[in-house]
């Protein structure tokens, strides 16, 4: 069996991570031709020594100049660095790969990701946000490249393993022709799901990181809490899996057991299972269509929590309510949803902006685009950044204001 080359886009966040331990296990299928980051030098590092890529990118040029002295002091001189955004499409690209984890947060990772589908590879889309913010077009792109499209995240992982083997075609299934009638989307509700709506405004960052089942980054984390995440994972399944948003529902499942549901026409429900942990996906897509081990515990049923099933209460989430409705409006609602909820989320970060003022931001500027046209790759960016743009005046506007009412409190 040759081993696959692998790209790792984001190769030191949670995904990137798990994905190596996943390689570490199978050092006879795998090998790490790529790496790339924004600027983890500690953990590029130590990711060099033990997987020897020969390429890696910091997007920083400043972090790449400090990874580079890193591996000289170790006389380590075979491993290429580079630096810049254009480095991380040129990896992706790359012919040395035939396999690319897209993993990187945000908006950043579209023109890397639909680099590796232009160049017909197997893409493992863990980034969301590319199909978010140009679905139709970045879908067109598979189709005409003949890529292969694995989603990694874990719902629709699950979808696409419940799904029938003839079905299992990206982009290209017809669902409803073939005894589905729904698409089961699963979320946990993140760590606010009981808490008074009323006290929302004042939660914390560090209240938002503490997902109760799931570790992930700092963005993750708050959209999970905000339910942004499975607005976006909503516009994702779309795509995927060619239905209209309203043949998929989303079901609150606070032990995050079930990964997300089928829903046949003859009454059965097919669910995908297992533990928390995104070792799992990521092993499924990598080895598609074999099966091969993880290093994940196996579903103890014995001990594993009751299930428990709930509607979506979209006062507490508005968020997601409002993706919902992007996802009915077209692209351009998408696009400028995903590039405001960046800002935004950031802005929370930063303890610039109140927790709900996230929702109000987002709110304010898919109003303002959601009729603007999107028909190619540069009308989403010239969005994403327009929108991006409008979302820095809200916020801006919103620290002012705040500003005034301390200032009339003194």
């Amino acid at each position: 069996m040759s081993k696959r080359q692998l790209c790792i886009l984001g190769s030191t966040g949670s995904i990137g991570c798990s994905t190596l331990d996943v390689v570490r296990l199978h050092p006879e299928r795998f090998q790490v031709i790529s790496l790339a980051a924004y600027t983890s030098v500690d953990v590029m590092f130590e990711q060099c020594i033990e997987f020897k890529p020969s390429q890696v990118v910091l997007v920083s040029c400043e972090h790449a100049v400090l990874l580079s002295q890193k591996l000289n002091e170790v006389n380590i001189s075979d491993i290429t660095v580079l630096s810049g955004e254009q480095a991380l499409i040129d990896i992706a690209e790359c012919k040395t790969s035939d396999t690319v984890m897209a993993s990187i947060v945000g908006a950043s990772g579209l023109l890397p990701t639909l680099a590796a589908v232009n160049a017909g590879k197997r893409v493992l889309l863990a980034n969301k946000e590319a199909l978010v913010t140009s679905g139709a077009i970045f879908m067109a792109a598979v189709k005409a490249s003949g890529a292969e499209l694995l989603p990694i995240d874990s719902e629709h992982n699950a979808i696409f393993q419940c799904l029938p083997s003839h079905q299992q075609e990206i982009g290209e299934c017809q669902l409803l022709a073939n005894g589905i009638s729904k698409i089961l989307l699963t979320g946990s509700g993140g760590p606010f799901r009981t808490r008074a709506i009323d006290t929302l405004e004042s939660v914390t960052p560090s209240q938002a990181f503490a997902h109760p089942n799931w570790d992930m980054g700092r963005k993750i984390s708050v959209d999970s809490a905000t339910m942004m995440n499975k607005g976006l994972e909503f516009i994702e399944a779309k795509w995927l899996f060619n239905v209209k948003a309203e043949d998929i529902q989303v079901v609150l499942h606070p032990q995050s057991t079930i990964h997300s549901m089928v829903q046949y026409k003859d009454g059965s429900v097919i669910a995908q299972m297992g533990n928390p942990d995104m070792r799992t996906p990521i092993a499924h897509a990598l080895s598609f269509p074999d099966r091969i081990e993880s290093g994940v515990a196996p579903l103890d049923f014995f001990n594993t929590k009751s299930f428990e099933f709930q509607a979506v209460d979209f006062k507490r989430y508005p968020n997601l309510e409002l993706a919902i409705e992007a996802c009915k409006q077209g692209q351009a609602a998408c696009t400028a949803l995903n590039a405001a909820n960046e800002i935004a989320v950031a802005a929370f970060l930063d303890e610039k902006i109140k927790f709900t003022d996230i929702y109000k931001i987002n709110e304010t500027s898919v109003k303002k685009f959601v009729s603007q046209k999107v028909d190619n790759i540069n009308e989403v960016i010239a969005l994403d950044k327009q929108a991006r743009s409008f979302a820095q005046t809200l916020l801006a506007d919103f620290l002012q204001t705040e500003a005034l009412s301390q200032k009339g409190n003194k």
